[in-house]
């Protein structure tokens, strides 16, 4: 059933609706915004001079510079500009967990799903482009980065319809969208990683070669943050159906919490050295208050 409306959330829309998007580097846009643009124009905020040509407005001429060298030199100004977003979600199986979500829990799909809807909302209520790319193995649904309503529906209609399957090849996804993506602007992956490390942080790398801001959204469940079981328990590959263990929890508790360890500072640390800015949403917290601190964090660095 397509239900779009299960991820427009409205307590989560209402707490980051007072916060903004926005980009930390130069973009490449095409309207006015609120994101500075690596295109020189005559307005906003002053950036440079440059000598006067023949056919230049003589309203653009900086008087003050002439009378000190006798020579008319153009006042450039930085334009600002929409910023294009390419939310890139992870429709794997994995992301199906729990099978059974606690009451008022949702699964790592409904969770992140619901993120990307309600950034995709905030990006064009402020005029900014937002586009959807929808993986698992490879690429399931694409919209294309929109300032209209009209686009925002269709992407969250290509949300509601799909059902997590499949395994997850991050990497093979971000080449194409490096391949396909000329303008910079801004790429977020919303994923539980659950992938080649190697893989991904390549085309991670790619993306940032091309001068593309990124944002990694790291969606896990608590279960797997803490892994809190006690009683034997049979665990099965979500993405392998063949892989069944049987065993007692407790005796692997110790080494599961180091091997976690080791992945999320691997990907932290990674993406720390390629200046991604990464956040770990962990589903057993409320999601306004999630989006809401990511938000806000990033506007007080921006700052």
């Amino acid at each position: 059933m397509n239900d779009s409306r299960k991820y427009f959330q409205p307590e989560v829309l209402k707490a980051i609706a007072p916060l903004e998007l926005r980009a930390r580097q130069v973009v490449d846009g095409f309207l006015s915004g609120m994101h500075r643009s690596r295109y020189r124009g005559l307005s906003v905020e002053f950036a440079s001079h440059r000598q006067y040509a023949p056919g230049d407005d003589l309203r653009h001429i900086d008087w003050r510079v002439y009378g000190r060298v006798d020579k008319p030199f153009i006042k450039e100004h930085e334009v600002e500009t929409n910023l294009r977003v390419h939310l890139v979600l992870d429709g794997s199986e994995s992301m199906a967990y729990p099978e059974h979500p606690r009451a008022g829990g949702m699964t790592k799909w409904d969770y992140a799903a619901t993120a990307a809807a309600s950034l995709a909302h905030l990006l064009v209520s402020q005029q900014d482009a937002a586009g959807l790319t929808l993986f698992d193995e490879e690429v399931r649904r694409e919209v294309p980065p929109s300032t209209r309503k009209a686009s925002l529906h269709g992407l969250i209609s290509a949300i509601a319809e799909h059902r997590p399957s499949r395994r997850t090849r991050a990497k093979v996804v971000l080449d194409q969208l490096a391949a396909r993506t000329q303008r910079r602007g801004m790429v977020v992956l919303i994923s539980d990683l659950l992938t080649d490390v190697d893989a991904l942080l390549a085309g991670l790398r790619r993306l940032r070669f091309q001068r593309q801001e990124l944002i990694v959204l790291h969606v896990m469940d608590q279960d797997e943050l803490e892994f809190p079981f006690l009683d034997r328990t049979l665990f099965e590959g979500m993405e392998d159906p063949s892989i069944e263990v049987l065993t007692d929890p407790q005796s692997l508790r110790a080494g599961y919490l180091d091997a976690l360890h080791a992945f999320l500072t691997r990907i932290q640390s990674a993406c720390l050295n390629q200046r991604i800015d990464y956040s770990l949403f962990n589903t057993a917290m409320p999601l306004d208050r999630v989006l809401t601190t990511f938000l806000a964090r990033r506007r007080r660095r921006a700052g």
